[in-house]
């Protein structure tokens, strides 16, 4: 049995990057900071209760895989969260913990999933998330921009030092996507058309949009791409859409 570890698994692209794992083949090991809640997401895959911001934590995670014998050759780092607001508002708080849910805890997720890698002198891949507004400027998200770029240059050093021992490491930056946490910015009619509007290509991001290209990136299918940011965001990111009168 292969095994792909899932953090974040209860949250929307977590759950269909978990689902697919299991139809290709794969077990599921699904991390999340509520056990609840991921039983009620994925009754069906074995669950691990964590908070990956927390580094006894992590530690601790990777102590019961390798006991248990289930060692992962592939994570999917979902954990993340977002912060839309005009700089002068932000508090120190909402900037550390932006940064440890989007930063922190996947350099320490992929330290130790490494480390574990390396005992094992086993290949693997990882598979990391940032966001458009890393990549293009986009008014108050200034601290989210901070944090996911961070994670870009994080992934490109490391996917550097451990390609010698086949562990390919890349990235997706999504654009808007339908998920329980994008679900307030898309209330509204009047809202979720105008973020539409700004898409090339029509329509937002579904989570198994994202999900296809994560569980390809982790896969053998993808055995020779490291060091890739690689976008999911209907051109938003590239081109401009053609605006009609």
């Amino acid at each position: 049995m292969t095994y792909t570890l899932v953090t974040g698994a209860s949250g929307g692209i977590g759950q269909a990057v978990a689902r697919l794992a299991a139809r290709e083949g794969q077990e599921p090991l699904c991390v999340g900071r509520s056990a609840e809640r991921l039983q009620q997401a994925l009754p069906d895959y074995r669950h691990f209760e964590a908070d990956l911001t927390k580094e006894p934590q992590i530690r601790a995670l990777f102590e019961r895989l390798e006991a248990e014998e289930r060692v992962p050759q592939t994570l999917v780092h979902c954990v993340g969260s977002t912060l839309i607001a005009p700089l002068e508002r932000v508090t120190f708080l909402q900037y550390a913990e932006t940064m440890a849910t989007n930063l922190s805890s996947a350099i320490g997720t992929c330290q130790q999933f490494i480390s574990l890698l390396k005992r094992r002198r086993l290949p693997g891949s990882i598979v990391l998330f940032s966001s458009v507004v890393s990549r293009i400027g986009v008014s108050n998200h200034e601290i989210i921009a901070a944090a996911k770029a961070g994670l870009e240059g994080f992934a490109l050093s490391a996917a550097a030092s451990h390609a010698a021992l086949g562990i390919r490491i890349n990235v997706i930056a999504p654009g808007l996507t339908e998920t329980p946490l994008t679900r307030p910015l898309l209330s509204s009619e009047a809202g979720r058309n105008a973020a539409i509007k700004q898409y090339p290509l029509a329509g937002l991001n579904s989570a198994d949009d994202v999900a296809e290209l994560a569980c390809w990136l982790g896969s053998a299918k993808a055995a020779r791409i490291t060091g890739q940011v690689i976008a999911v965001d209907g051109g938003f990111s590239r081109i401009r859409p053609l605006v009609r009168a």
